[in-house]
């Protein structure tokens, strides 16, 4: 983290929201307005790092994504132009928090056992929560919500029953 401190690394996912399972990565979410600068921190700090591998998307804003073991546990960096605040990424990290601390152990537990059944994280969430469509774009727009639109969501939605 201090090695891309310039890039307002943010740790996101599941180890911080207590929802890792096996082979869970760590992820840290930077603002990389210069693709290029970012790669070669990255390169510099992490390159010589096991499994360590890099590379750039051709869409959108074209984010550099890395990935890495730091004693046996899986990295993945991920710089995006967008300031973290604004990224996909930790708006669906920052709702679930939410979510978790609104919905309290039972959507915990209720999300850990569509984890441990092969779900990832956000279509995890979806299926608790009974989001149709796309999981990904559903949890963006549970993002916009204030927290008593979450209670609701909670509330209304919620399998089994309500949360809290």
């Amino acid at each position: 983290m201090t090695r891309l401190a310039a890039f307002d690394p943010r740790v996101a996912g599941t180890f911080p929201l207590g929802l890792a399972v096996s082979g869970s990565d760590i992820d840290v979410l930077c603002h990389a307005p210069d693709a290029d600068a970012f790669a070669a921190a990255l390169w510099d700090a992490c390159g010589d790092f096991e499994d360590f591998a890099m590379w750039q998307w051709r869409k959108a804003d074209r984010p550099v994504i890395a990935v890495f073991s730091l004693a046996g546990v899986p990295f993945e960096i991920f710089g995006q132009a967008q300031p973290v605040e604004a990224q996909h990424g930790w708006r669906h990290f920052a709702v679930e928090a939410r979510l978790l601390r609104l919905g309290g152990a039972d959507l915990h537990e209720a999300v850990m056992a569509a984890r441990r059944a092969g779900a990832k994280t956000e279509p995890a969430f979806a299926r608790v929560l009974g989001l149709e469509g796309d999981p990904y774009l559903a949890m963006l727009a549970l993002a916009d919500r204030d927290d008593d639109g979450l209670r609701e969501v909670l509330q209304t939605r919620g399998s089994p029953g309500a949360f809290r």
